[in-house]
C-alpha cells in the first residue's frame, strides 16, 4: 500500500491527476458526441444530445450512456429476438397461416380507395394482414370499461392474458386482483404482465397482491438494480386484456381508480378503452404470448391460447399496430405519415401529451395546407406540466397554416385517438410524443369503419363543444417569461 500511496502522492505533487481527468473528460465526451453523429437519426436530438456532451462533457456523456435512445433500441432488440424468434417458429405453420389466410382481405370499401396505400404501407411495416369481420365497441372511462372487463373475466373458462402499465393496488385494482385471483382459483390459465415503473405508481405494489391470490404476474424489464437504469426508458405501455383468445379489451386505460369518474377519485383522469371482438383479437393475443416469452421464457400453448375465431358478417375491416424501440421501431411514426397524406376531408387527434417531431409537424401543416381541415384536441392541464411546456411552441406554426387546437377543461382527459374523413380510425395506448414514438412498446389498432368513427367523432364534438380554441394571435402575446419557459422545456424535448 505504502508504493501506492507514493505513486498517488507524486502525481499530485505534479499535477498530473488534474491533466488526467481532464483527459478522460476529454475523451468520455469525444466519444459520446462521436456516438451520436454516427447512430442518431434525428437532426434535432442530435443537436441536443452534442450541446449537452459539449457544455458538460463528463456528465453529459454519462447522462447519454444512460438515456441514450438508440444503445436502448439495440439492448431491446437483443434482448427480444430470442423470445420472437422463438415464438414465430412455435406458431407458424400452413394450419397458422391458413386460419389467418381466411380473414385477410385487401379490398377495402369503395369510400375508403384513398386509403389503399395507407393499407399497404401498415402492412409492410407491422407485417400483419388486414382482417375482416371485426367489432369495436367504444368504452367511455373506467365507468364503462371496468365492469365489461371484470365481467369477462369472471366468465373466463379457460385463458387469461392481460398487460397493462399501470395497475394500482387501489379500489379499482383490488377489484381486478380478486376477479383474476378467483379466476386462477377455478383453474384458469392466468398471465399478468405489469410494468416495472408503472407497478411502482402505487405503494404497496399489486404484483404480491397478484401473486398472493394466486396470479402469475411479472414486472417488464424491472429496474431495481442500479445497473438496470438503462432501461427506465423502455417500458411498456401496453393496455391489452384477451379473454380465452377470443374477447379482447384495449386501449389507453390503466387500473387505476382514478378512472372510475362515478365515484369521485381525488384525481380524476378521463379516458377511451375499446371492447374487441373478431379475427383482430388474434393480433392482441400474438402481442401478449410474444411479451409473455419475452418476461418469463415461456412460450404458451398454441392450441389452448388461439381458439377458433369467428368473423361478424357486416364487421370492421381491423389490425393490429405493435410499435416499439426494437424490431418495430418507428412503425407507428410510419402509420401516421402515412394516413396524414391520405386525408381529403378531416382529420381528428386527440392525445394527452402533444410532443411530435418536425416529420409529424410538416406533415400536420401540410394536411391543412391542401384544405383538410385538422384538429387537435389537447387537455388544457395534462399530469405532467413540463410536457405542456414543451408542446405550447408547436401550436404557433401549426395554427398559422391552418390546424387548430383546442384545449379541453379538466378532469385531464387522458384519451389516445385519431379519425381520419369519417373511415379510419387508430385508437391504442400511443401518444403523441417522443415516448411513445421512440421509447415505449404501444400498441394500437387501425380500423377502416364508418360506424367506429362516427361513434368517435361523436366523442370528439362534445370535447369540442365544452373545449377552448387557441388563438393564434393570443398565444403569440404569452407573456414573455411563459415563452421562454415553454422554449426552454421545447429544446429539452429530446431528453423528455
Amino acid at each position: 500500500m505504502t508504493g501506492w500511496d507514493d505513486a498517488w502522492r507524486a502525481l499530485a505533487s505534479h499535477q498530473a491527476l488534474p491533466v488526467l481527468v481532464g483527459a478522460l473528460t476529454l475523451l468520455a465526451g469525444t466519444a459520446a458526441i462521436v456516438h451520436v453523429v454516427l447512430h442518431r437519426r434525428d437532426t434535432r436530438a442530435v443537436i441536443a444530445w452534442v450541446g449537452l456532451v459539449a457544455l458538460v462533457p463528463l456528465l453529459g456523456a454519462i447522462i447519454y450512456l444512460v438515456l441514450g435512445i438508440n444503445r436502448i433500441k439495440r439492448k431491446a432488440f437483443r434482448l427480444r429476438r430470442t423470445a420472437s424468434e422463438a415464438y414465430s417458429s412455435h406458431v407458424e405453420d400452413d394450419a397458422w397461416q391458413a386460419r389467418m389466410a381466411a380473414y385477410t382481405t385487401r379490398a377495402l370499401p369503395e369510400r375508403a380507395r384513398a386509403f389503399e396505400g395507407v393499407e399497404a404501407l401498415v402492412e409492410r411495416v407491422t407485417g400483419l394482414p388486414l382482417l375482416r369481420g371485426n367489432r369495436l365497441e367504444l368504452l367511455r372511462d373506467g365507468d364503462e370499461a371496468y365492469p365489461q372487463m371484470l365481467a369477462a373475466i369472471a366468465a373466463a373458462q379457460d385463458t387469461i392474458m392481460m398487460s397493462t402499465y399501470i395497475f394500482d393496488r387501489d379500489a379499482a385494482g383490488r377489484r381486478f386482483i380478486d376477479a383474476l385471483g378467483q379466476a386462477a382459483a377455478r383453474g384458469v390459465e392466468v398471465r399478468v404482465i405489469i410494468d416495472s415503473v408503472g407497478a411502482k405508481y402505487s405503494i404497496p405494489s399489486s404484483v404480491w397482491a397478484l401473486r398472493r391470490a394466486g396470479v402469475d404476474v411479472r414486472t417488464f424489464l424491472p429496474i431495481l438494480l442500479p445497473w438496470k437504469f438503462s432501461f427506465s426508458n423502455l417500458r411498456t405501455h401496453r393496455k391489452i386484456l384477451v379473454i380465452d383468445g377470443v374477447l379482447g379489451f384495449t386501449g389507453g386505460i390503466n387500473i387505476r381508480h382514478g378512472h372510475v369518474l362515478g365515484e369521485l377519485p381525488g384525481h380524476p383522469t378521463r379516458d377511451t378503452h375499446f371492447r374487441v371482438e373478431g379475427p383482430v383479437v388474434d393480433h392482441l393475443q400474438q402481442t401478449l404470448v410474444e411479451d409473455w416469452a419475452f418476461v418469463s421464457g415461456e412460450l404458451l400453448d398454441r392450441e389452448r391460447f388461439f381458439p377458433p375465431l369467428h368473423a361478424h358478417p357486416h364487421g370492421a375491416l381491423a389490425r393490429g399496430v405493435p410499435d416499439g424501440p426494437d424490431e418495430d421501431l418507428a412503425s407507428l411514426q410510419w402509420v401516421l405519415l402515412g394516413a396524414l397524406g391520405a386525408a381529403r376531408e378531416r382529420v381528428v387527434i386527440i392525445t394527452p401529451y402533444f410532443l411530435p417531431d418536425e416529420s409529424l409537424i410538416d406533415a400536420l401543416q401540410v394536411t391543412a395546407m391542401r384544405g383538410v381541415t385538422v384538429d387537435i384536441i389537447l387537455p388544457e392541464h395534462s399530469n405532467l406540466p413540463f410536457v405542456d411546456w414543451a408542446s405550447a411552441p408547436l401550436w404557433g406554426s401549426l395554427m398559422e397554416q391552418g390546424c387548430r387546437v383546442w384545449l379541453v377543461p379538466p378532469p385531464f382527459d387522458h384519451s389516445k385517438l385519431m379519425v381520419i374523413d369519417g373511415l379510419w380510425s387508430l385508437i391504442g395506448s400511443a401518444n403523441w410524443d417522443p415516448r411513445s414514438l421512440r421509447l415505449n412498446f404501444e400498441f394500437n389498432v387501425e380500423c377502416y369503419d364508418e360506424a367506429l368513427a362516427g361513434t368517435i367523432l361523436t366523442l370528439a364534438d362534445a370535447k369540442l363543444a365544452i373545449a377552448r380554441r387557441v388563438d393564434v394571435a393570443a398565444h403569440a402575446r404569452r407573456p414573455i417569461a411563459y415563452r421562454i419557459r415553454d422554449g426552454i422545456f421545447r429544446i429539452a424535448t429530446p431528453y423528455l
